[in-house]
């Protein structure tokens, strides 16, 4: 499975060892039980991720090959929790591959290392394959001299393609896609992350929709916050906004307690009702 990325890149599986399934083995192995229905396994991995047991999930790993630009590998490689090997410029000669952007991004007025909007501009193209085509023949010059490969590199751009091999656990993915899908990552490493989100999701859907749920599009709460909602919130409408939504009646005991503790009182009879309800 193969996803072209930006202009001239890629994120292609090369080998996966484990799925929904592995995940549970590994929870249950404890308990020695045997296999249990798809409505278990399901809860069983949405209580894992809700509650942050993660050890069950990195007995499941990817492994990719990547081909992208260096300045967004430079951020991919600031996770640290996986294997990788790429190529090496002082043993090949490096391709003479650039990243060029369908549009130009202004600096973000509020975020300082951010950008922002959208434009297009022929001169900045210009100047971009200029300094790029200028680069590449000093890199060229510099070989023909017989400079050695290790030195020659020096002159290539942040643009330069390059490529890698990425493997990773389960668990240690799902915190690089949390982290590099957020709207606040460099958009040329979040279209990277969307395409090994899709290849994921292909592999563990169950993992994955209890991701989604509970670390992707959930959110922390500090202490502070936490006081404001209970000065706005009673357990009652709180329990009854869930309940509409369909929670069970355990997430709506860990939701209340989450928001008000232990102390949040009972479930309410209605709640009681509806989960015991075939």
């Amino acid at each position: 499975m193969e996803i072209p990325v930006l202009d001239k890149g890629f994120v292609r599986l090369v080998d996966q060892m484990g799925g929904d399934q592995a995940i549970v083995q590994a929870a249950r192995v404890s308990y020695g039980e045997g296999t249990k229905t798809y409505r278990e396994d399901k809860a069983l991995i949405d209580y894992l991720m809700r509650n942050r047991h993660t050890s069950p999930f990195e007995m499941v790993e990817f492994k990719f090959h990547v081909k992208a630009p260096l300045f967004v590998v430079r951020q991919w490689f600031r996770h640290r929790t996986a294997s990788v090997n790429e190529i090496s410029g002082r043993y090949s000669i490096l391709k003479e591959e650039f990243y060029e952007p369908k549009a130009w991004r202004r600096q973000a007025k509020e975020n300082k290392q951010g950008s922002e909007g959208g434009f297009q501009d022929e001169e900045a193209v210009s100047l971009l394959r200029e300094a790029q085509g200028t680069a590449y023949r000093t890199y060229q010059a510099l070989l023909e001299k017989g400079v050695a490969r290790e030195m020659a590199r020096m002159v290539l751009p942040l643009s330069l393609y390059t490529e890698f091999y990425w493997k990773q656990d389960l668990h240690n993915l799902f915190h690089f896609l949390k982290l590099r899908l957020d709207p606040h990552a460099q958009w040329e490493i979040r279209e990277y992350a969307r395409a090994i989100a899709e290849i994921v999701k292909a592999h563990v859907p169950l993992a994955w929709e209890s991701f989604e749920e509970h670390v992707l599009e959930g959110a922390n709460l500090s202490r502070s916050e936490l006081k404001a909602l209970r000065g706005l919130l009673t357990p009652e409408l709180y329990e009854k906004a869930l309940r509409e939504l369909g929670l069970s009646t355990s997430r709506i005991r860990e939701a209340l307690e989450k928001v008000f503790g232990t102390g949040a009182g009972p479930i309410s009879r209605a709640t009681q009702r509806e989960s015991e309800s075939p």
